[in-house]
C-alpha cells in the first residue's frame, strides 16, 4: 500500500492540473433562466409576468445571455410562439431557447413553427470557455413521456466529445429521470462519459428542485408564472472557474442562493452507468410471445404500420417512408418527403397515401415507392389516412378536411368548416365520415361531397380536452369516443346528439370495438382495462381487468381480432385479454417508450412501431 501513494499522488496532481489547464479558459459570466412561461391566447397575465421579468434583467448589470428552457406557450401554436419571440426580442442581451413538452405535444405545425420562428431543435453554442448543448426532450404530439431521438443523443455526445477541452453544461425542458423521460439511461450513459458535463439545467416543474440523473447534478428552475405571493421570478447563475452559483430571483426582490456546483471537475463518475434500467422481467412470465422480427427505423416513429400484399410501411420523425418485408422485416424501399410524417402512411391497392409537416399530401406506388401524385397544401397535414373504396380521407392543419382519388391524386372534395387541426384517423362509414379536431369538436360530414351533417362539442370548452386523438367508433346507430376529460360518450350517428356521457372508469383517448359490434374497449389511467356494452341505453360495464400498467396516457387504441382485444402502453408494453371476459392473456415488453395503435394480423402475429424507432413482428402461443 505504501508503495502506491505516490502513484496516486501523481495521479491525483495530474487530473487536477488537467482540470486547472481546462478551466483557465473560463472568464466569469453571469446568464439568467426563463422556464415555463405558458403564453396563453386566452389571459395576459403570462405576457405581463414575462414582460416584468424582461424588464428587471434588462435593468440587471452584467447579464451577458439569458437561457430560455421551454413550454414558451399553452399550446404550442405559431401565433403564441412568434409572440413570444416578439416579448423576447425586447432582451437587451442575446437570448437561446430550447423546446418544452409544450411546444411539442400540441402544435398544428408539427413543431415546423418553432424552427422557422426561432431555429433548430438543438443546437450548441460556446461562451467565455464554456460549451451549451440545448436538445428538446419531448414528447411529439401525444400524450407520452419525454423522449430523446436517438439521433439527438448521438449529436450530444458528439458534441460533447468534439469539445472534451470545455466544461459543458446540457439545457433541456425535462429532467433526465425515471417518470420524466422515457430513455433517460440512454441520455445519461451517453453524455457522461466524455467526463466534460458539468449541469443540467431545467424546468418543467414550476418550482425548484435539485437532482442527480444518475449521478450528474441538475437544477431545476421555477416558472417565470407569479407564485403564491403573485411574483414572476427566473433564474440567474454566476460562472467562474471554480463553480456554479444558482439563484433564484423573484421580480423586485433581491435573488436567493438556491445551490453551488463546481467547475473545476466531473461531480460524478464518467466511467459509471446509469442507477437503473427499464425492467424486462415481464417478458419472462410470458414466454409464449416471441418477437419473430425487429429493425430499427433510423428515427422515431409516431403511428401504427401499414399492412398490404406482404409489405409494412410506416413513416417517422425525419420525414422517411419505407417498406419493409412483412415476412422477415427486409427493407424494400425508402422515400423522403420535406419533413417528418406524423400520421403515417395508409396503403390500398397498391398505392400509399400519407401526409407530411412539409405541407404536402403524398401517393406512392407500394411496390417500388415510385411517387406518383402529390397534393400542395398551405399548412402541414398531421392526421393519418383512412382508404375506403379507393378514395383517401385525411384532415390537414389549414382548416381543411380532403377526399382524395389514390389513383390520380384529385381533390374529390375539401371541406373548410375546421376550428382546429387533425391528428386522428377517421371514421368512415357507408355515408359519413367522423374525426375529432383540436378545438373540441367531433365532425359528421356527408361522404359523398363533404357538406356537413353535424358538430360535436359536448360543452367543452378547452383546447386540451379536444377528441382529437381517439379513433371514433360505431355500432348501429351510434358513435363512440373517448376523451381527454376522461369521458366514454355515445353520440347519435345522425344528429351529433349525447346519448350518454360517463367518467366512471377514466379513460383517456384510446378505444377499440369487438368486431360484432357489441363490446367497447377502453385503457383507463391507471392500470386498468375496461369494456362497455355498445347497445346499452345507458353506460353499462361489462368487465374490468387490473391489467398492471401503471400510469398511462398514451393515445394508443385497442383493436380487437380473432376475439382478443391487444393494447400498448406508454413505457413498451403490449398486452392481450380475451374480449368476452377480459381475462388477462399476456403481456411483452418491446422497449421503454411509447408504443404506438398496434395491428393484429390474425394467426396470433401482431406488427408493433414506437417512438425508440422500432417495427417488429410478434407471435404468440
Amino acid at each position: 500500500m505504501t508503495r502506491r501513494k505516490p502513484m496516486l499522488r501523481l495521479l491525483l496532481t495530474v487530473a487536477l492540473v488537467g482540470a486547472v489547464a481546462v478551466n483557465a479558459q473560463i472568464k466569469p459570466f453571469r446568464f439568467a433562466q426563463l422556464t415555463d412561461i405558458h403564453l396563453n391566447p386566452n389571459g395576459n397575465g403570462p405576457t405581463e409576468a414575462l414582460m416584468k421579468s424582461i424588464a428587471q434583467i434588462n435593468r440587471t448589470d452584467s447579464i451577458d445571455f439569458v437561457l430560455v428552457t421551454g413550454d414558451l406557450t399553452e399550446q404550442g401554436d405559431r401565433r403564441m410562439i412568434q409572440e413570444v419571440k416578439n416579448c423576447l426580442d425586447r432582451l437587451t442581451v442575446p437570448y437561446h431557447v430550447c423546446m418544452g413538452n409544450h411546444e411539442t405535444t400540441w402544435s398544428e405545425s408539427g413543431c415546423t413553427a418553432y424552427g422557422t420562428i426561432f431555429g433548430p431543435e438543438y443546437y450548441a453554442f460556446d461562451f467565455n470557455g464554456v460549451h451549451f448543448i440545448l436538445f428538446n426532450t419531448g414528447p411529439l404530439l401525444k400524450m407520452a413521456y419525454g423522449h430523446v431521438s436517438p439521433y439527438v443523443i448521438r449529436w450530444a455526445q458528439n458534441e460533447l466529445q468534439q469539445n472534451v477541452d470545455k466544461p459543458a453544461i446540457a439545457v433541456t425542458h425535462y429532467p433526465l429521470t425515471d417518470g420524466d423521460v422515457d430513455n433517460w439511461y440512454d441520455v445519461t450513459d451517453a453524455l457522461r462519459k466524455p467526463g466534460n458535463l458539468r449541469l443540467f439545467i431545467g424546468g418543467h416543474y414550476h418550482a425548484l428542485r435539485t437532482l442527480r440523473y444518475d449521478g450528474i447534478p441538475g437544477i431545476l428552475m421555477r416558472s417565470n408564472l407569479p407564485d403564491q405571493d403573485h411574483k414572476p421570478g427566473y433564474g440567474i447563475y454566476e460562472v467562474d472557474a471554480k463553480e456554479i452559483r444558482a439563484y433564484v430571483q423573484r421580480v423586485g426582490e433581491d435573488k436567493q442562493l438556491a445551490a453551488t456546483y463546481t467547475m473545476e471537475r466531473a461531480d460524478y463518475d464518467p466511467n459509471g452507468s446509469a442507477d437503473h434500467y427499464p425492467d424486462y422481467s415481464i417478458n419472462k412470465k410470458y414466454p409464449q410471445v416471441k418477437e419473430v422480427w425487429t429493425t430499427p427505423a433510423g428515427a422515431a416513429v409516431y403511428s401504427s404500420p401499414s399492412v398490404e400484399k406482404g409489405r409494412v410501411f410506416i413513416g417517422d420523425d425525419e420525414g422517411h417512408v419505407q417498406a419493409f418485408r412483412l415476412k422477415d422485416g427486409r427493407k424494400l424501399w425508402g422515400f423522403k418527403a420535406g419533413h417528418r410524417v406524423i400520421g403515417g402512411p395508409t396503403a390500398s391497392h397498391g398505392i400509399v397515401v400519407f401526409g407530411s409537416a412539409d405541407k404536402h399530401i403524398y401517393g406512392l406506388s407500394a411496390a417500388e415507392g415510385k411517387l406518383l401524385w402529390s397534393i400542395a397544401t398551405t399548412q402541414p397535414v398531421l392526421g393519418s389516412v383512412t382508404i375506403d373504396k379507393g378514395v383517401a380521407y385525411v384532415g390537414g392543419s389549414d382548416s381543411t378536411f380532403r377526399a382524395i382519388n389514390i389513383r390520380t391524386g384529385r381533390i374529390l372534395w375539401a371541406y373548410r368548416g375546421l376550428r382546429g387541426y387533425v391528428m386522428t384517423r377517421p371514421l368512415v362509414t357507408k355515408d359519413k365520415v367522423i374525426f375529432g379536431a383540436w378545438d373540441n369538436t367531433l365532425y359528421c360530414l356527408r361522404k359523398s361531397d363533404g357538406s356537413e351533417l353535424w358538430r360535436w362539442t359536448g360543452g367543452l370548452t378547452r383546447m386540451h380536452f379536444s377528441p382529437a386523438q381517439v379513433w371514433p367508433v360505431t355500432a348501429g346507430d351510434r358513435v363512440f369516443i373517448v376523451d381527454p376529460q376522461r369521458a366514454m360518450t355515445a353520440i347519435d350517428i345522425h344528429t351529433g346528439e349525447t346519448l350518454w356521457r360517463t367518467f366512471q372508469s377514466k379513460v383517456r383517448e384510446s378505444l377499440g370495438l369487438s368486431r360484432d359490434g357489441r363490446r367497447l374497449y377502453a385503457k383507463t389511467m391507471q392500470d386498468s382495462i375496461v369494456c362497455y356494452a355498445a347497445y346499452s341505453a345507458s353506460p353499462e360495464q361489462l368487465w374490468a381487468t387490473h391489467a398492471d400498467i401503471g400510469y398511462e396516457h398514451a393515445p394508443c387504441m385497442l383493436p380487437e381480432r380473432d376475439g382478443i382485444v391487444y393494447g400498448s402502453t406508454n413505457d413498451g408494453e403490449t398486452f392481450a385479454l380475451e374480449g368476452k371476459t377480459g381475462r388477462l392473456l399476456w403481456k411483452h415488453k418491446n422497449g421503454n417508450s411509447l408504443m404506438n395503435t398496434v395491428v393484429p394480423l390474425g394467426k396470433r402475429r401482431l406488427l408493433f412501431t414506437n417512438t425508440e424507432g422500432t417495427l417488429g413482428l410478434l407471435s404468440y402461443e
